[in-house]
């Protein structure tokens, strides 16, 4: 049992809210239509339009930390995962999700939840065989994939269907179990958007004939690369990128400011992170297409994020269920590459023994099942906009991501309104405490566990704004971060680059490097970095 945790009484529990926490994957700032896309998204602009969206919500810059960080409110380091899923014998760098912190399943658990997940884990070691590449390919099978103490269901979630591992092919997912059970073969019209709704749908469904409130965790791959998705969803979008990536940011942009995103601003439009014009662009009719296959993949996780919602609707469930959705980090730049031989999660076949091609010189259309294909920097330019940079970055376009949270019986502000306050993934497991009224524990399963870092958002769902962070601090391979509580950021490009200093307030798109102007500034937000760096595990982890 949980120590300290005190049990709750059935007319307490009766009126405790359902959580649903919907995480997508390498979603860009401006990727969902209720902040500026011309993607279709209706079922998340109706979370919007009838709930709440923030403007400044942050998260740890890459998946595997982020996630660590979502489940246990610590920091990524404290949670043991400062980089990614391998160890590297540092406390903060373990590669696994630590077991001296707990996840919001195991604390609601003890406190009379029920607990389920779908989709994505990535919060465990995931150490590499000789013989990788074939176990990718699905020609030798190995059980487990990672040490089953660190399966979902063995950190609070009483059921999972999903991945282990982070990154797979959306029609024959690697790693892809139910509970402790691998699934060793999945139907031929298989797509994992699909397939992890048709599981959400069903646990919904019996949560319905549950006496216990729930928390269920439902972790997309979507639109992380591949990119791949069914045609129908791809023909969509077939010209609306023809246009170029400059013309689409500047209309974002103008959405934003129409919806209101940033209040009066309309200034906060970045510069361009790349000189590459449309027009003399060879690869056009290649990255036009590259982008309708990612606004797809968004389309489909949108629609099957309706099924789940007209679930809740048709149980009765959904007036007493918090519903955030978020996304683990920015959209991600990366190129077209070949794969590297030992890559931990990326195969070069499929199973049935057809080639797949990393088009390092897009000489194959992204979208079916044998492309490995991914956006790069000038798409990931526009799907985070305003901001600059992307995935791993410590700037905006990095850390900063949407935020929907809808509760009809809990938020109490008007429909549809938008808070500047900042947040961040920390504080998911500080709300849940709050709402639930579950105690935190000092000790679970014989290990000492790390106080929680966040601050409840629950005043925000009620008032809009709250009393948050003194400041928020970051890390991730050496780019580092700050940000104070009056709207200040430091930021540190790598070891070997110059602090630089933004003010928020009026430069959410970091344009205007102030770090000269504000010396007494600087000098005291570096104190502070240093302070948090040092209480949550953050060190020079080895290159």
């Amino acid at each position: 049992m949980m120590m300290g945790m005190a049990a709750i009484g059935s007319q307490a529990q009766d009126q405790r809210p359902n959580i649903l926490l919907i995480l997508a994957d390498d979603l860009g700032y401006s990727d969902l239509g209720c902040y500026g896309s011309e993607i279709q998204t209706p079922n998340l602009d109706r979370l919007a339009s009838e709930g709440m969206r923030f403007n400044r919500f942050y998260n740890c810059g890459r998946s595997c930390p982020t996630r660590a960080s979502l489940l246990t409110g610590l920091y990524p380091h404290q949670a043991g995962i400062g980089r990614m899923t391998f160890d590297q014998q540092l406390p903060g760098y373990r590669g696994t999700m630590t077991h001296n912190g707990v996840t919001i399943a195991e604390v609601l658990r003890e406190n009379g939840y029920a607990t389920g997940m779908i989709g994505k884990w990535h919060v465990a070691e995931t150490p590499l065989r000789e013989d990788q590449r074939d176990w990718l390919n699905h020609q030798v099978f190995y059980d487990p994939f990672t040490k089953l103490e660190d399966y979902p269901v063995n950190r609070g979630f009483e059921n999972h269907y999903g991945t282990i591992y982070g990154v797979v092919d959306y029609y024959d997912p690697f790693s892809l179990v139910d509970g402790e059970t691998p699934i060793k073969e999945v139907p031929k019209d298989y797509y994992s958007t699909i397939a992890l709704t048709d599981s959400a749908v069903q646990y919904v469904r019996r949560y319905a004939d549950d006496e216990r409130p729930f928390f269920m965790y439902l972790s997309y791959h979507s639109p992380h690369w591949p990119l791949m998705a069914p045609e129908r969803y791809i023909k969509k979008y077939e010209n609306t990128y023809k246009k170029g990536w400059q013309a689409i940011r500047e209309e974002r942009f103008a959405r934003m400011q129409q919806l209101g995103i940033f209040g009066d601003a309309t200034d906060y439009l970045s510069a361009r992170q790349s000189k590459k014009e449309w027009d003399t662009n060879p690869d056009a009719e290649w990255d036009a297409r590259a982008m309708a296959v990612h606004a797809a993949m968004i389309d489909c996780m949108d629609e099957q994020i309706g099924r789940v919602l007209a679930e809740l609707e048709r149980t009765g469930q959904l007036d007493n269920t918090l519903i955030l959705f978020m996304s683990d980090n920015g959209c991600s730049p990366e190129v077209c590459m070949n794969f590297e031989q030992g890559e931990n999660d990326r195969p070069d076949m499929t199973r049935d023994g057809r080639q797949m091609v990393y088009p390092k010189n897009k000489e194959v259309m992204p979208g079916p099942e044998t492309t490995y294909a991914s956006l790069g920097p000038e798409w990931a330019n526009v799907a985070n906009t305003p901001f600059r940079f992307w995935k791993a970055k410590m700037y905006e376009g990095g850390i900063c991501t949407p935020m929907i949270a809808h509760w009809p019986k809990g938020i109490k502000t008007p429909a549809g309104s938008i808070t500047d306050a900042p947040c961040h993934v920390i504080d998911v497991m500080a709300t849940c405490l709050d709402l639930t009224g579950a105690d935190y524990p000092t000790q679970y399963k014989g290990n000492d566990i790390i106080p929680f870092q966040g601050v409840s958002m629950n005043p925000i769902f009620k008032k809009g704004k709250r009393k948050g962070h003194d400041y928020i601090g970051f890390e991730h391979f050496r780019e580092k971060a700050l940000i104070s509580a009056d709207g200040w950021k430091l930021i540190q490009a790598g070891d070997k680059k110059p602090w630089e200093l933004y003010n928020l307030n009026e430069d959410r798109s970091e344009q205007h490097d102030v770090s000269a102007q504000y010396p007494k500034r600087l000098k005291k937000m570096l104190k502070q970095y240093t302070q948090w760096a040092n209480s949550t595990m953050v060190e020079p982890a080895p290159k």
